[in-house]
């Protein structure tokens, strides 16, 4: 693994240091590279320095793999085609341990390659040659969501007494109950049809089951949830994953992108389209939790 001079490498954690006190103890904006091709490289690093980036560069996945479990970046930057396991194989091994926002960096521009990168993990896909513009903003949307983590009104990390990551309570959609269908127990668990989610703490089970969902299909399931019965858009969810404000513009690929994560989500929850226990679909408008089976 290799760093360049205008990009120093993160404190390295002692062995006995939790994931979430090296989260703290790393600086507050750390990224890592993992791209084969020199000039891309550097490309990406002054892009992520001038965002307030602490970059550390690699130039093969398991170099990359390694990079992320020592410094827990707050977002990765990974290429498709390199030598010995590709990006696809990469992003896998890499949701194993850690939830980073990982932006696929490629050549690689059929559709089917972006579907294949965000069924593997990835939560956004950004194909060559790029303009840094277009890769600044998608930047600049990973730290909205990682600001809003932070306001102690909204969503912040923290370390609890077990050491798991924690956030502060996110407000439900209409303004605290959880409404018919949907239970919130004394410990702040939100039930519904056998599905417990977290706000605080990042958790998800399934009838007693823990589900391992990256951020962006924990994002999509909270707001399904939060709303309820509402409707919810595909722009509406693809602009929170965004962290922007519900007037912007989504893109026609982000709407695809979340369709994916929602694919993806549905089949960890084994919850069929055809026959939902949770993810309903309204056909032409956008999705809805499903009513409560209790009787």
């Amino acid at each position: 693994m290799t760093t360049s001079a205008a990009c120093r490498a993160a404190p390295r954690p002692s062995p006995h240091t939790t994931k979430v006190e090296a989260m703290q103890q790393a600086p507050e904006r750390t990224a890592v590279i993992v791209d084969d091709d020199a000039d891309v490289r550097n490309l990406l690093a002054a892009i992520l320095q001038q965002a307030g980036f602490t970059c550390i560069i690699t130039s093969n996945g398991p170099d990359g793999i390694e990079a992320i479990r020592e410094h827990h970046p707050i977002l990765t930057t990974l290429d498709v085609s390199m030598p010995g396991i590709d990006g696809f194989e990469v992003v896998r091994r890499i949701r194993s341990f850690s939830t980073t926002y990982v932006i696929m960096v490629s050549a690689r521009d059929e559709e089917i390659d972006t579907l294949m990168g965000l069924d593997a993990g990835a939560d956004d896909y950004l194909t060559k040659p790029f303009r840094p513009r277009e890769l600044r903003a998608r930047i600049e949307a990973v730290l909205r969501r990682f600001h809003q983590y932070e306001k102690p009104s909204e969503v912040s990390y923290s370390s609890s007494a077990s050491g798991v990551a924690t956030r502060a309570p996110v407000a439900l959609a209409t303004g605290g109950s959880p409404g018919p269908g949907l239970d919130e127990t004394s410990d702040g668990w939100l039930d519904h049809n056998g599905l417990r989610i977290h706000p605080e703490m990042w958790q998800c089970e399934l009838d007693g089951r823990p589900i391992d969902l990256t951020r962006s299909e924990f994002e999509l399931l909270l707001a399904l949830v939060e709303g309820r019965r509402r409707v919810i858009s595909k722009k509406e969810l693809a602009l929170r994953l965004r962290g922007g404000p519900t007037g912007e513009y989504a893109l026609d690929a982000d709407r695809r992108a979340v369709e994916v994560h929602l694919a993806n989500l549905r089949r960890k929850l084994s919850d069929p389209v055809n026959s939902p226990r949770f993810i309903e679909t309204v056909r032409g408008v956008g999705y809805r939790l499903t009513h409560s089976l209790r009787t």
